[in-house]
């Protein structure tokens, strides 16, 4: 937009979280499906439980990202973001993201017994969690703000 001459440029914060979003939503689901095996329901439950299971999963995931997406933006974002701050906002995703995992799997694994690792299931030694779920955490929300704000780090 161009007003007195001057090119206006405004960062293009809601369709990068709209691409966040929506990536996130698949990606999770993905994810969420292929690391089914390694909790013990995969041989336990039915296939509707699993479904249920992978369903709510997700929807919890994308909670997950979106409260960690706000909550970064507006510790460490910029009225710019993601033009500018989306290293800062990255890095704050993906660490609160994993440490809500950590206390989560701790909490539905040995607390509640909610759910089950399986033999196969990698664990970090020091934590018990599962290697799994703290991958997708680190490896899903930072590389999709990446896409979403076109790698503007």
């Amino acid at each position: 937009m161009a007003v007195d001459g001057v090119v206006s440029m405004r960062p293009d914060w809601l369709a990068t979280t709209r691409r966040y979003l929506v990536a996130v939503t698949v990606e999770n689901l993905v994810w969420e499906s292929a690391q089914m095996p390694l909790y013990t329901l995969w041989k336990t439950g039915t296939a509707r439980q699993i479904a249920q299971a992978i369903l709510h999963c997700t929807l919890g995931d994308v909670m997950i990202a979106a409260v960690g997406l706000i909550a970064a933006v507006v510790l460490v974002g910029s009225a710019t973001w993601p033009d500018r701050r989306a290293g800062a906002v990255t890095l704050v995703v993906s660490i609160g993201s994993v440490g809500y995992t950590i206390y989560s799997e701790y909490m539905n694994t040995v607390v509640h017994q909610s759910w089950a690792y399986t033999a196969w299931m990698p664990r970090l030694p020091w934590l018990g969690t599962g290697l799994s779920p703290f991958a997708q955490w680190l490896i899903i929300p930072a590389g999709t703000l990446a896409w979403a704000s076109r790698s503007k780090l």
